[in-house]
Formats: C-alpha cells, sequence, structure tokens
C-alpha cells in the first residue's frame, strides 16, 4: 500500500465517503496481509517507495499469481524476476495488464510511464553477460531512471571500452557485469570518478567456478569505489544503483 492509497483512505473516512469499519478492515493488512503459504508486505511501498518485488524461480505459477494479485491492488510497476516465459504466461492470465522484458526475465504488472531522472550505465564485458545486464537495465528503469547500455566492451578488446568513455564520464553509478575473470569492473572503477557496482556472473569455462572466479576477482578489485553484489544479481544492482542515482538527482535539483 503506497502512501497515496493510505492517504486517500483516511480522506474517505474523514469525508464520510466510507465507514470506520470498512477503514478498519483495510488497515488489519497493514503492515502484512497472511496467505497461507506467503506474508505479503504492503508497507514496503511506503518504507522504500517500491512495492514488494517477487522472485519467481521456486515458487509456482499459483502461488505467484496469489501473491501478485494481492500486491497489485494497491501498487503499480511491479516487478517479478526470474520469470520464464511460462511464469509470464500465468501471471498474464491472472492480470492482463503486463509487459515481460524476455532477456532480462522480467515481467512488469501494471506497467505505467515515469519520468527518469539522472544517468546509469550498464556496462557489459561480452554478449554472454546481456542478461543480468537487462535484469539490472530494466530493473532501473522501471524504478525511474535514465538507463544508458553499453554492451560487449570487455577486456579483450580494451579499444571498445576507450571508445565509449564519454558516456561512462556522465554517469552518476556505473553497474559492471562480467563473468571469465571479471576484469572489466576494475577497469572501470579505474575511469570513473562515480561510483561502480560490480555484477559476477556464471559466464565461464570450467575454471570460472560458475562466477566464483569473477566474483573474488571484483571483491578484490584494486580500484576504489567498487562494490560487488552476488553472481548474476542484476536486479540487485538495479535496485543499488537506483539509490544511488536518485540520491545524486535529488541533490541536483
Amino acid at each position: 500500500m503506497d502512501k497515496n492509497h493510505l492517504k486517500n483512505l483516511l480522506e474517505d473516512v474523514k469525508s464520510g465517503r466510507m465507514d470506520t469499519d470498512a477503514a478498519l478492515h483495510q488497515l488489519k493488512k497493514l503492515p502484512y496481509e497472511n496467505i497461507d503459504f506467503a506474508r505479503i508486505d504492503h508497507h514496503r511501498c511506503m518504507r522504500s517507495g517500491v512495492p514488494e518485488v517477487i522472485y519467481c524461480e521456486g515458487k509456482t505459477i499459483p502461488q505467484i499469481q496469489g501473491i501478485m494479485e494481492k500486491i497489485s491492488q494497491y501498487n503499480v510497476n511491479i516487478l517479478a524476476t526470474r520469470a520464464t516465459p511460462e511464469v509470464y504466461a500465468g501471471i498474464r492470465d491472472a492480470i492482463t495488464d503486463c509487459v515481460y522484458h524476455e532477456m532480462a526475465r522480467i515481467a512488469v504488472v501494471k506497467p505505467r510511464p515515469v519520468n527518469p531522472v539522472g544517468n546509469i550505465a550498464v556496462v557489459c564485458a561480452g554478449t554472454s553477460d546481456i542478461p543480468v545486464g537487462e535484469e539490472a537495465a530494466v530493473t532501473a528503469e522501471v524504478l525511474g531512471n535514465h538507463v544508458n547500455r553499453i554492451y560487449d566492451v570487455g577486456v579483450a578488446g580494451l579499444h571498445r571500452l576507450l571508445a565509449v568513455c564519454d558516456d561512462l564520464f556522465k554517469a552518476h553509478v556505473a553497474i559492471v557485469i562480467a563473468g571469465m575473470e571479471g576484469a572489466l569492473a576494475s577497469v572501470v572503477g579505474g575511469l570513473v570518478s562515480c561510483p561502480v557496482i560490480g555484477v559476477p556472473t556464471s559466464v565461464g569455462y570450467g575454471a570460472s567456478f560458475g562466477g566464483i572466479a569473477a566474483l573474488l576477482s571484483m571483491l578484490n578489485s584494486c580500484a576504489s569505489g567498487v562494490s560487488v553484489v552476488n553472481i548474476d544479481n542484476g536486479f540487485g544492482a538495479g535496485f543499488q544503483a537506483s539509490l544511488i542515482n536518485k540520491a545524486i538527482a535529488k541533490k541536483d535539483c
């Protein structure tokens, strides 16, 4: 339940359009609503400005539908991450007002236009890293940020990255996504003055250990200002970048 919904509820009671019993019934669902297999956090949007995000892996389609139906009563631009096409079809059966970003594996329920602020650069080392990059980019866009995608600029061809330095210098925060040895985060960290969020991916041959090699490389970066999220966690990087970017954009206003 966002702040506007709660404000409207109080105004309805004040004006007499809603009696106190009806209002109490809605308020009982705060701060969460128990639907047996999940406890829906309706206060999330009031605290953080973002509705509860549904992580779809490990959940059944009926469970996802049930959670989404509850959250969508009070919120728009609701993210369902790691959603397969089958999961999206199930969401669409329950709520037709939704869109699917296949590469990002994200469904957005009740998508609404936002006025993007600031500048987030999403930088991918290779084409194989793009699904994680798109998860970060779509997350940031839905949360109301301007995103600049810079893909396939890994260290194996460093001239490709140097050719887009002007784009990097304009960013308030850079999300750098790389597998293999994960060196790109350190390189970008040495070029820019903005915060860098490293996202190690599971892309790579056997000795990359499913992204652990890239994770350790990024954690041991000698470039100052590089922080790291978990392996393949594009959503987490996009969310964190949004917090940083909006704080900077707000300061600039």
